[in-house]
């Protein structure tokens, strides 16, 4: 597990190419996980990681993990470095979520 310093996104800051067999994954957790790193793996592949960041909106912020341009398959989102969570599907053209468990979760204004 890494952790960085970053400061909150703006609104439409993430880009995302989708479509064909490609889609993106966004794990939504709560401010508490600001900066840390969460991995995915998909099968056998290695694990790749994206950093939690504060996302601005319209009616607030809210705490993300963007994963963009993933190859279509069900992936593997890991609490640590030993511990998986649960398989999630991530489609073509789509974009697949999930809430990571957090006490601080929720739009924050």
């Amino acid at each position: 597990m890494h952790e960085h310093a970053y400061g909150p996104s703006e609104s439409g800051s993430v880009v995302l190419d989708l479509g064909g067999d490609t889609g993106a994954l966004i794990v939504y957790t709560g401010r508490d996980l600001h900066g840390r790193e969460i991995e995915i793996s998909r099968g056998d592949d290695r694990r790749v990681h994206s950093a939690v960041r504060g996302r601005r909106v319209r009616d607030g912020s809210f705490h993300n993990a963007v994963y963009p341009d993933l190859p279509a398959g069900i992936y593997t989102v890991w609490w640590d470095e030993s511990t998986p969570a649960e398989g999630v599907s991530v489609h073509g053209g789509g974009i697949a979520e999930f809430m990571w468990p957090s006490s601080g979760f929720g739009v924050a204004c």
